[in-house]
């Protein structure tokens, strides 16, 4: 299974993007019950590396669609299966994620190629991002999306050792054991192609 991963967020301190580590780790150390560590080749992406002018249509006509949309909707055509954390700014995606997705849903509106995908969040409140995750999980079917499972991790802080880069919640962490194990069937529908 080719996983590409990554944080809904351009911050170089991103928490969710912590999340992402702590979840990829947990899936290449083979500790996610049906998915062997053997059958996952995971690409961790960084929207940083996509920068570009806000979308416009007027830019668009004048343009054309930037090469870095391109490469940020072909890097998601080749892979099998997604992971992406999103950061929650002002309970919606930020603005880094959202006009990339822009850009590239002017490609083709099934950005995400009907790819399986596990939605995470998290953020240092209580709400640990939920609003942007409903809306995501909510908004997939139009946009190419097979949600296989999505959660929210909240009180950050709280909740993930930072130094060690772990969970610390048990009931969370065993929560996100869950959701990651629910990727079995696309490693198993790799293996057998």
């Amino acid at each position: 299974m080719n996983l590409l991963a990554f944080a809904a967020s351009n911050s170089s301190q991103s928490i969710n993007r912590q999340l992402v580590d702590y979840a990829i780790r947990l899936l290449t150390d083979g500790l996610v019950e049906g998915v062997p560590a053997s059958e996952v080749e995971v690409r961790m992406i960084d929207l940083n590396d996509f920068e570009i002018p806000i979308y416009s249509i007027d830019r668009q006509n004048a343009d054309g669609i930037p090469q870095p949309a391109h490469d940020f909707y072909d890097t998601i055509g080749a892979a099998d299966a997604l992971l992406i954390s999103f950061a929650e700014h002002n309970g919606s995606y930020t603005v880094a994620y959202k006009n990339i997705f822009d850009w590239a849903s002017r490609i083709n509106m099934r950005v995400y190629h009907d790819k399986p995908i596990v939605m995470l969040s998290t953020s240092p409140g209580g709400g640990g991002g939920r609003f942007v995750l409903r809306s995501a999980a909510h908004l997939a079917q139009y946009f190419g999306n097979e949600v296989l499972a999505s959660l929210s991790i909240p009180k950050f802080d709280q909740n993930f050792d930072t130094t060690a880069g772990t969970l610390t919640n048990a009931d969370l962490d065993a929560q996100l054991q869950d959701a990651l194990a629910t990727l079995s069937k696309v490693a198993g529908d790799s293996a057998a192609a």
